[in-house]
């Protein structure tokens, strides 16, 4: 029997700490700030419910263009050698080149239609034949046209933005993201080769490109601060109702000096900092999202509404929205309580 018993607490206690270790930091940090409140409010503490999990990334099939392959004899192609094509082109036909990452069929697509423009403007053009003429003004019109679905399925085929949005990610810690500037820097390269692509006086860097798309591939960067987000949002409502529902009853201001020191020791020590550099980290992420996903001149629908619902600064009904709503009730509620229990400084 004592061995029985003693099996059990061990077994709870286990799965206490694997349930403390699964929230993480920023959600024990909300549930003893939530118990404190509630303790300085001689009340019970809300009962905390589990946030959501973040949706689920588009799958291929929603996410990426069907770009149909473009077929010419080799007789044709070699018709236009002057053009500095054929190379290109069999290096794309290789074994190696059939298995390319997207970054590399980015930069081949890139490289190809560029070769098509400049011959198409010189003298070159000007010696074919008027057939062979017509194949390079098709082939040059058919990549242009294909060039921007080419760099939309770059960024959404690749492991390491689709990695980006996992759901199996974690929340941020208090203190948030250590660095967030090489990953914003990833995100602003991506940008710049996305609006520069038609820009014959921009060359595309494939080992840039690679180097920072292994940046975005060290963390979850977006999921984690969509994690943390909607975690705190509901940390926040649950604190927010509780704050309501004892103001309403009144009397919440039988232990002064407690509610002083919560406001000084863990609202403005910890909960408020939490919060500042959560908001400046999204504000930042999200913004520079937004601006690579405006670069691109095509997209599929399921990526936009996605973004739309889950990471835009701008539209309604989004976990930003409800997080700026949420924050500012918090301030609302307390500044309420101050005056009630005369708080302010000074006082």
């Amino acid at each position: 029997m004592w061995y029985r018993a003693t099996s059990l607490a061990l077994l709870a206690a286990g799965l206490l700490l694997v349930g403390c270790d699964r929230q993480g930091a920023s959600d024990a940090l909300w549930l003893d700030y939530q118990r404190q409140l509630a303790e300085a409010l001689a009340t019970a503490p809300p009962t905390p419910a589990s946030p959501d999990n973040i949706p689920a990334f588009p799958g291929p099939s929603e996410r990426l263009f069907e770009i149909p392959e473009t077929r010419e004899g080799l007789l044709d192609v070699h018709a236009l050698r002057r053009c500095h094509i054929t190379t290109l082109v069999a290096e794309r036909n290789s074994a190696l080149g059939r298995v390319a990452p997207p970054s590399q069929r980015w930069h081949y697509e890139l490289e190809l239609w560029r070769r098509l423009e400049s011959c198409r403007g010189s003298d070159v053009a000007e010696a074919l034949g008027e057939a062979d003429r017509a194949r390079l003004e098709r082939l040059t019109t058919t990549k242009g046209e294909q060039l921007a679905r080419v760099s939309w399925n770059t960024l959404l085929g690749s492991s390491e933005w689709v990695g980006n949005f996992s759901r199996a990610s974690r929340p941020l810690p208090p203190q948030g993201i250590d660095d967030l500037s090489p990953h914003l820097d990833a995100l602003d390269y991506l940008e710049t080769a996305t609006r520069n692509q038609f820009n014959q006086e921009w060359q595309l860097d494939t080992s840039t490109l690679e180097g920072h798309l292994k940046t975005l591939q060290q963390s979850p960067v977006s999921a984690r601060l969509l994690r943390t987000l909607m975690l705190t949002n509901q940390r926040l409502d649950e604190a927010n109702a509780l704050l309501a529902t004892q103001l309403q009853r009144g009397a919440v201001c039988e232990q002064r000096d407690a509610l002083r020191r919560l406001g000084e020791a863990h609202l403005d020590a910890q909960v408020q900092p939490f919060i500042a550099t959560l908001e400046q980290q999204t504000a930042a992420w999200f913004g520079a999202l937004d601006r690579l996903y405006d670069a691109h001149e095509v997209a599929r629908a399921p990526i936009r509404d996605y973004h739309r619902r889950w990471f835009s600064l701008e539209a309604p009904d989004t976990p930003w929205r409800e997080f700026q709503a949420a924050r500012a009730t918090h301030e609302t509620l307390w500044n309420r309580l101050r005056r009630a229990c005369g708080l302010e400084q000074g006082a």
